[in-house]
């Protein structure tokens, strides 16, 4: 299972979870919910204390992910599947345009999660 820190505005907003299942999860910090209200990520997931659900990956995620020709050069750099979309939203979204930024988290059994 891969997750990864969402940041907004560099403010830890939430986790991303890939389930094992193939599903998706979000959920934003409890502090995040207390101070930042207002400052959802997107119109689709308000800030909640309400962890959000997808069987699909979720469109704004999916959104941050480079397309055309900076795809095929992150999938041939690092070696992903253009399928993976976790992957890649892992890979090439730490420094994203744009207020949402994707930080891996790092677990014990893998470099990155």
């Amino acid at each position: 299972m891969r997750k990864a820190l969402v940041k907004y505005n560099n403010i830890e907003a939430g986790i991303l979870s890939e389930k094992e299942d193939g599903g998706y999860e979000f959920a934003y910090h409890e502090e995040y919910v207390k101070k930042y209200s207002d400052k959802f990520i997107t119109f689709q997931m308000p800030v909640s204390n309400q962890v959000y659900k997808s069987n699909r990956f979720f469109p704004f995620f999916d959104g941050l992910i480079p397309e055309g020709w900076l795809l095929n050069i992150a999938s041939e750099s690092w070696k992903l599947n253009k399928n993976d979309r976790m992957g890649l939203l892992l890979a090439c979204c730490k420094n994203a345009i744009g207020a949402v930024s994707i930080h891996p988290i790092m677990n014990k059994t893998n470099e990155e999660e």
